[in-house]
């Protein structure tokens, strides 16, 4: 395998995915010297114009200070191939020569690379490597991005409740995640005790019910004289409607290229301000959606998931020497381990948060969450308990 690989990004940035994409490309022109590497640029949208970035021309420590830095440079999309549109993929590759494909990203990613494994019948190598602030890639213990997003969330959380200890009220922050809560589950990660925020925790692997939100409130409030809320932007109401559905008028609702309903820069934290001065009338209240910003935030890069991710860039050039697959993050009960497994294991299917991981009809985190977050987000910073 000494011709071209291709090198893409695909989904949303991240802090770390520039990490992936530079250890495959310096393992590449160790373990292969001669070989060309190409970043496409755009994702598969650069396999389908022949629109590349030479990465076997670019000193390495260029290439390393890109690594170090957030967001996609290769720019990234969010096209979800179909079979037609895998055949112009595969035909942009022949044309390039390539040996191999390495495409970094999520589900709908690793879904790409098993269309053209498919396709392609064993006459070049498809390698999936993971990425996604999600954590929802099966066959991983976690995800390269997450950790940094986690991170954020976390942070933004003990901030916030620190906040409205000292002028107490109602704080709602939506965090990212369509259909799994791990990401808003680290919203809990940094808790200083039985009596820190988030009080209340929403993940998409429970329904919701706006009734049943302001009871839970109304009684946190009761309890604590503040209530700090974290709800997934995914959450779904018993009927499997996404909330916003449930909230905002139809003629609001934004839809995406493939019909999904927008979560991001919808009206949902309007909707849920409405619910909760209907519900809980005359009582402070604020809701944030913390949007695109822990996804890549700066300063908030986790040095372990900056290193992950790049070793998983190393890990899918061996991967792709062996003829295609996905790279998983695998725990092996001391420390986290890389290995192969079929695309046909991650490709377009979701991992939730187990059951165990919330407490049985409570909306907070049980002690096997706590651990697992825990685990992966350790407390970064030593904060006083307030008098108050």
């Amino acid at each position: 395998m000494s011709g071209t690989f291709v090198i893409a990004q695909g989904g949303g940035p991240t802090a770390v995915i520039n990490q992936t994409m530079v250890g495959a490309a310096l393992e590449i022109r160790k373990r292969h010297p001669g070989a060309k590497v190409l970043g496409s640029i755009h994702g598969v949208r650069g396999i389908r114009d022949g629109n590349y970035v030479d990465l076997s021309a670019i000193p390495e420590d260029r290439l390393r200070l890109i690594a170090a830095t957030p967001s996609a440079a290769l720019g990234s999309t969010r096209d979800k191939p179909d079979d037609a549109y895998c055949e112009i993929i595969l035909n942009g590759l022949k044309k390039a020569g390539a040996d191999a494909f390495i495409y970094i990203g999520g589900n709908d990613t690793s879904g790409t690379q098993q269309i053209l494994t498919d396709a392609a019948g064993g006459k070049m190598a498809f390698v999936h490597a993971p990425k996604t602030i999600d954590n929802d890639l099966e066959e991983n213990d976690h995800t390269p991005g997450f950790i940094s997003a986690a991170e954020f969330v976390a942070g933004a959380f003990l901030s916030v409740d620190l906040d409205f200890r000292a002028l107490p009220g109602i704080y709602v922050g939506i965090v990212m995640g369509r259909h799994a809560g791990f990401l808003t589950a680290a919203a809990a990660a940094w808790q200083l005790d039985p009596d820190s925020g988030p009080h209340l925790v929403y993940v998409p692997e429970r329904p919701f019910s706006a009734a049943a939100f302001i009871d839970d409130v109304r009684a946190t409030l009761d309890r604590h004289k503040r209530c700090i809320v974290a709800v997934s932007e995914g959450v779904s109401t018993a009927d499997g409607k996404a909330l916003v559905e449930s909230l905002v008028p139809p003629e609001k609702l934004e839809r995406d290229a493939h019909g999904n309903v927008k979560l991001s820069g919808s009206d949902l934290p309007a909707a849920l301000e409405r619910a909760l001065a209907e519900g809980l009338p005359g009582k402070r209240a604020r809701v944030d959606a913390l949007g695109y910003m822990p996804r890549g935030y700066v300063g908030a890069i986790n040095p372990v998931d900056a290193q992950e991710a790049f070793d998983a860039g190393v890990f899918a050039v061996a991967v792709a020497e062996q003829g295609g697959g996905s790279v998983a993050l695998q725990y092996d009960g001391k420390k986290t381990v890389l290995n192969k497994v079929p695309l046909k294991n991650v490709a377009g299917k979701t991992r939730h948060m187990p059951d165990d991981f919330m407490l049985p009809e409570v909306n907070q985190l049980s002690d096997a969450g706590m651990a697992y977050l825990k685990r992966l987000v350790p407390e970064k910073y030593k904060v006083g308990k307030p008098f108050v």
